[in-house]
């Protein structure tokens, strides 16, 4: 049977848990997934807490990252975690898949500056030199998305309605292989 190590985000921020339930839903029919509890509603952003401890934590999933066959990660909500976790997977040669949401809202900000008009003068309430328009846009860290080989490593924008077609497909070319 297949072992499939799901990453998402604990420490990082828990607001797509409920994403992250219906995608390991869908890993089962391929396998056993190792990493079950991420999609956990009473797992918080605090994480697994002082019982289980860092280096144990650490530990455990670093030998099911080893155990498995391959990795599924939602990558959405911005996680150290996952970032580590990923670069280790590719370090040992795994196979990857991340998925995206660009309807989201996470959004890479860019900053277009511009002076201040000729009637404003700057002010205590006018704390900033300049005014700042935010011209946000979805994004995907260039380290996730720049690993795209489309083999070993991919990424995937996806809507939630999409993301079992994709998973079929990823998997598909599992077997192939």
């Amino acid at each position: 049977m297949m072992k499939v190590y799901f990453c998402g985000s604990i420490r990082g921020g828990r607001d797509d848990v409920h994403v992250y339930r219906k995608i390991i839903q869908k890993l089962q029919n391929y396998g056993a997934v190792l990493t079950e509890h991420v999609s956990s509603p009473e797992l918080t952003d605090r994480g697994e807490g002082a019982a289980a401890g860092d280096r144990a934590i650490h530990n455990r999933d670093m030998d099911w990252l080893g155990q498995s066959d391959v990795i599924v990660a939602e990558v959405t909500q911005p996680s150290l975690g996952v970032g580590y976790e990923l670069g280790r997977a590719v370090d040992m040669k795994k196979r990857v898949l991340c998925l995206f949401r660009p309807s989201s809202g996470r959004c890479e900000v860019t900053s277009c500056i511009f002076p201040y008009p000729d009637d404003v003068t700057p002010s205590p309430s006018h704390s900033l030199p300049v005014s700042v328009a935010l011209c946000p846009r979805p994004a995907l860290s260039a380290m996730i998305r720049g690993a795209d080989d489309g083999e070993l490593f991919v990424v995937r924008d996806y809507s939630e309605e999409e993301v079992e077609n994709i998973l079929e497909e990823f998997f598909k070319t599992l077997k192939r292989t």
